[in-house]
């Protein structure tokens, strides 16, 4: 089914998953609303197609800027969105016994939860009258299961796939569609520092595709790649003991300040050492 949509606000749209969907999005002549934090990349973007697109730059945990950007967005395209992706989000290792961690633990709450609420909140009630439109989370495999040293990531995604399936719940008698995506590994700034193993690791212009394609079809969820998801539901099917112990050998992402990482917007850098600033993409 080709994709339709007609009016899309995409957060996370500097980096990844992101440029890529924004630039899928654009070449199928929908009207974006592009949202991030890195203006000259979404400006690269908006340029595709100016008379469609308008760049914003709030932090999406910051409910109030984000209902700003929808209002104005709402009002300079004169139509509701029908596809919301809230995308943003940040990755980064974390271990409990470091009392700086728990900031990043905070912090990639803040982003990768609750900002999706944020980014979906002013634009339900709009969706409920037009009874029509798509809520699209990107949540991640690592939320399937806990894994060592990423706990602060595990948790945010997981808490987003059961805050997806609540808010699916609540929105399927009214014909809206909530979608969540779970990536496994894209290569995008936020995996190049990895320092294990990537199984099927996908192209970002790849998912784009795939994504915006699930969501037209009316999935309710989206395993990038689907292999994927088959290894993921396999490692869930093992006892606690043996998954630990497979796990616990392997290489940990790169906590924050250390080579490899990318830093957490609105978190200090624990050096001088400037680490380049990414806003999400799986």
């Amino acid at each position: 089914m080709a994709v339709t949509f007609q009016n899309a606000v995409l957060t996370g749209a500097c980096g990844g998953l992101g440029q890529a969907l924004a630039r899928e999005l654009i070449g199928q002549g929908t009207a974006v609303a592009l949202v991030g934090l890195h203006r000259p990349a979404l400006q690269a973007l908006a340029a595709l197609a100016p008379e469609r697109c308008a760049v914003y730059t709030p932090d999406v945990a910051d409910s109030t800027a984000m209902q700003a950007m929808a209002a104005d967005w709402m009002a300079r395209s004169g139509a509701a969105p029908d596809l919301v992706i809230a995308n943003a989000g940040v990755a980064g290792g974390f271990d409990t016994a470091e009392a700086d961690d728990l900031a990043v633990l905070r912090r990639m709450l803040e982003i990768n939860l609750l900002g999706a609420a944020t980014t979906f909140q002013p634009f339900v009630k709009v969706m409920r009258a037009q009874r029509h439109g798509a809520l699209v989370g990107v949540a991640s495999i690592a939320g399937w299961r806990g894994m060592p040293g990423n706990g602060a990531y595990c948790a945010s995604k997981g808490g987003l796939i059961r805050y997806l399936e609540s808010l699916r719940a609540e929105l399927r008698s009214e014909s809206i569609l909530v979608s969540t995506v779970s990536p496994g590994y894209l290569r995008t700034a936020l995996t190049a520092g990895n320092r294990f193993a990537m199984p099927g690791l996908m192209e970002p212009d790849a998912a784009a595709k795939a994504l915006l394609a699930g969501v037209a079809n009316g999935r309710t969820h989206i395993v990038l790649p689907a292999r994927i998801g088959w290894l993921a539901r396999l490692l869930n099917l093992l006892p606690d003991a043996l998954h630990d112990r497979l796990l616990l050998g392997q290489p940990r992402k790169p906590r924050v300040g250390e080579a490899g990482a990318t830093a957490i917007p609105g978190l200090p850098l624990p050096a001088e050492t400037p680490i380049k600033n990414e806003s999400k993409n799986t």
